[in-house]
């Protein structure tokens, strides 16, 4: 329904068209001018935009704390969908980070499209500390091999040889490493060598946070072959001339932890700690856990006791609901300069603003508020457009945007020329 009021009549464009027309429009003018007397003046609506909130919970939400204490000292339960972090403990902090390194080697090079390819064990490659194959100098093999070399058993020697394959040098596999961090959206990754090894140079220290950590796991999760390597139990295969057989077996007991286990691999190095990195998917949920720091020997399985406790807490308190304001109408808004339907002086247009109807699930807890923004406009000026966007809404859960929608003008509106007023005059006051 729409709705009416009056508006005052632009006295200074009435002027004018006095001013200009010669004598027939000067009484035109004058006529006019009389019957607005008559009917007196009412000031303009102000300009300008309002921002009109809706929520879907009446109250604000209370921050709860889990009733859980973790053994790592930096931690993260990250929403693989959204990317959004949903508990942290020092997210934020760097740290070593071990061979949880190895999955950004691993990404790299099955996106570098090489894993067919035969690389050449170079005597750097072949000195790593262990955990290693056991490769000597000259040695050839299948990239593809040495991924799951890399992945089940965390070998060394295998992330060299890879890296120089790849990148040229370790050097060079690096920079790509940190230029694919920042790809991600990683804000405080450094790494210096493709098996996270303990390294230090005039840059910094070979590293990341939690968060960033388990960012780079959620992009690993849409690899289908990244996925089918970590999820191997156990993998054989032989050097390039066939002269030796290697075998290699799956350590991540998550895997058979929890109904839903996807992926992960574990780290640790003197200065890191036991550190893991894991994804779990239940029904349309998936959960991706980071863990630094997480003890040191002889605490080999607080990494696993951490992980479970943080996957459960994402399973009990998260849900999918759908929050879009499917039925929300805004009120009319007025348009200034826009041409009257009828023939009536003081008929006001308006527009009713169209929100565009959307779904949106959202990953929350109960108690987390949704609020909506309506920034729409107090006035719109004619002509206008149908479908020409007037404004938007805006939906946050807590403080975090997660979706912006447009809301539009429905109806054409014309604008009303200077003609339209002798118009109006002759067919009201001079036409019988």
């Amino acid at each position: 329904m729409k709705k009416m009021r009056k508006k005052s009549f632009p006295l200074a464009r009435l002027l004018g068209v006095v001013g200009r027309g010669g004598n027939r429009n000067a009484k035109l003018g004058v006529a006019l001018l009389c019957v607005l007397f008559c009917l007196g003046q009412l000031p303009s609506p102000g300009t300008g935009h309002v921002f009109i909130s809706g929520g879907l919970q009446a109250q604000a939400a209370v921050a709860e704390e889990p009733d859980f204490q973790l053994y790592a000292k930096s931690a993260v339960l990250m929403d693989a969908d959204s990317g959004r972090v949903l508990y942290e403990k020092e997210g934020s902090t760097h740290m070593p980070n071990a061979s949880t390194t190895k999955i950004m080697t691993a990404i790299l090079t099955i996106e570098s499209g090489k894993m067919e390819e035969t690389a050449t064990v170079s005597a750097y490659a072949a000195s790593q500390p262990k955990v290693r194959l056991g490769m000597g100098d000259q040695d050839t093999f299948l990239i593809k091999d040495l991924l799951y070399s890399l992945m089940l058993e965390s070998h060394n020697d295998s992330a060299v040889v890879i890296a120089e394959h790849i990148g040229g040098s370790v050097e060079g596999f690096a920079a790509m490493m940190n230029e694919k961090a920042k790809e991600i959206g990683c804000t405080d990754t450094y790494f210096i060598t493709p098996n996270g090894l303990d390294a230090q140079d005039e840059t910094g220290v070979h590293g990341t946070t939690a968060r960033d950590l388990a960012l780079m796991l959620r992009y690993c999760l849409k690899n289908e072959t990244f996925l089918e390597i970590t999820r191997t139990a156990s993998y054989s295969f032989s050097n390039g001339d066939g002269s030796r057989q290697y075998s290699c077996n799956n350590h991540n007991a998550f895997l058979s932890m929890m109904e839903g286990a996807l992926t992960g691999k574990t780290g640790f190095t003197g200065n890191a700690g036991y550190c893991y990195v894991g994804a779990l998917r239940q029904g349309d949920r998936t959960f991706v856990v980071a863990l630094l720091a997480c003890g040191w020997p002889n605490n080999k399985s607080y990494k696993w006791s951490d992980t479970r406790k943080l996957m459960e807490y994402g399973l009990e308190q998260y849900q999918y609901e759908e929050v879009f304001e499917h039925d929300r109408e805004l009120a009319a808004i007025p348009v200034e300069g826009a041409k009257p339907k009828e023939w009536k002086l003081y008929q006001e247009t308006f527009v009713q603003p169209r929100i565009a109807d959307a779904q949106l699930l959202v990953l929350k807890k109960e108690s987390e508020q949704i609020t909506v923004v309506y920034d729409v406009p107090e006035t719109l000026t004619a002509p206008l457009t149908a479908g020409t966007q007037i404004g938007t809404a805006s939906y946050f859960l807590e403080e975090q945007c997660i979706g912006t929608y447009p809301v539009t003008a429905p109806d054409s509106v014309e604008r009303m020329e200077e003609n339209w007023y002798f118009q109006y005059i002759l067919q009201n006051f001079f036409i019988t």
